[in-house]
């Protein structure tokens, strides 16, 4: 990894409180690394007909590609879903493959949450993993170094996986805990040390950490100004705030992005992305997941890509920076969770959770029989 740059800004997690999330009552190298700023610059026009047919097409469903247009629609889809298959098989017929990738290999695994280890619902506080994902997991990390890179803020997603074998990355890899590397750079000012229950040596990295207040003032802005739509509901995902319109008529989204646009006039170092049916502020710079997942792999001293695999299963348009981060370093594989055709950078998918619980039980049992 570079590291011609100042370091990031290493620290401490503020604790979790109610206020995260405003809900509105109507409804219910010793890794020191370039941080970069962006160029920046306005937010592309949000009216335009191309970002609002984004917000719509942010997590379609195949209930509504298919339901107004009868037997026609679903043989037209299932032979588009068909040939984007053989372009990006199932990673479950293709296990044997993927077996054959990682033999004699260090298999590496990185999980995003919503949509791949939980299911996407309404309210984001109750994307809760199965009892049986959760054993799955657990069962992977004993196996294998194991890290969740997800939107949500570090300790949200700690608290919802609930397992302290493995890393976590909040805030799209803002937020991230990971192993200290013993070095004479190890008393940096800006690192934390903490010790897991295990006694594992821990630092936190947060290279957008000087943009925490002012994540936390447009946060307050946002729920203050969306407050008359009903359905919408803001989060405070500590270093980026986001925007969920899931619940909201889709009459009203227009609204809901205007507001968005015209909260962000007054916050020129903060970006509007959108995934899942969700509207992202996040700092101008230049970090994302592909990002974190070559932080981590340097952490864990896995960067050899001559013996080492890692493997990045996601569901989200955030995902596709790590994807891209592996097929461009040519040794590692990404897994597209998804049950409709979508232009992605992943070698192979799965349609939904319980295919990924299945992928991650078939990867531990190769392991533990040897075949890895």
């Amino acid at each position: 990894m570079d590291s011609n740059h100042s370091s990031p800004v290493l620290a401490d997690t503020a604790p979790i409180n109610n206020s995260s999330l405003g809900i509105h009552s109507s409804v219910t190298s010793n890794n020191y690394i370039a941080i970069p700023m962006k160029k920046q610059g306005k937010v592309d026009d949000i009216f335009s007909n191309s970002w609002l047919d984004a917000m719509r097409s942010s997590s379609p469903s195949r209930k509504k590609l298919i339901k107004s247009n009868e037997e026609t629609a679903v043989e037209h889809f299932d032979t588009a879903y068909l040939s984007w298959m053989r372009k990006h098989p199932s990673a479950l017929i293709f296990m044997d493959q993927i077996r054959k990738q990682a033999k004699n290999k260090k298999v590496v695994i990185f999980l995003d949450y919503d949509g791949t280890l939980s299911p996407i619902v309404n309210d984001p506080d109750n994307a809760f993993m199965s009892n049986e994902m959760r054993l799955a997991v657990e069962n992977v990390t004993k196996l294998f170094p194991t890290s969740i890179i997800t939107g949500r803020s570090r300790d949200k997603v700690c608290q919802l996986v609930g397992l302290t074998e493995l890393y976590y990355a909040g805030s799209h890899g803002m937020d991230i805990m990971c192993p200290v590397k013993h070095s004479s750079d190890d008393n940096h000012r800006h690192y934390v040390g903490l010790s897991n229950v295990q006694g594992k040596e821990l630092k936190l990295v947060q290279p957008a950490r000087e943009f925490l207040p002012m994540i936390e003032q447009v946060f307050k802005v946002l729920v203050r100004n969306t407050k008359g739509i009903k359905g919408t509901l803001v989060e405070n995902n500590k270093f980026c705030a986001s925007v969920h319109y899931r619940n909201v008529e889709e009459k009203n989204w227009s609204k809901v992005a205007q507001i968005v646009h015209e909260t962000l006039t007054d916050y020129p170092r903060l970006q509007l992305t959108h995934g899942r049916k969700v509207l992202e502020v996040r700092p101008v710079v230049d970090w994302n997941k592909g990002r974190a997942v070559e932080f981590l792999l340097h952490s864990l001293d896995l960067h050899d890509k001559a013996n080492v695999l890692p493997i990045y299963i996601g569901d989200d348009r955030s995902d596709e920076d790590a994807f891209k981060f592996l097929r461009e370093r040519k040794c590692g594989i990404g897994i597209l969770v998804s049950s409709v055709p979508k232009d992605t950078k992943a070698s192979y998918s799965l349609k939904d959770p319980p295919e990924v619980m299945e992928f991650l039980k078939a990867i531990a049992n190769l392991k533990k029989m040897g075949q890895l």
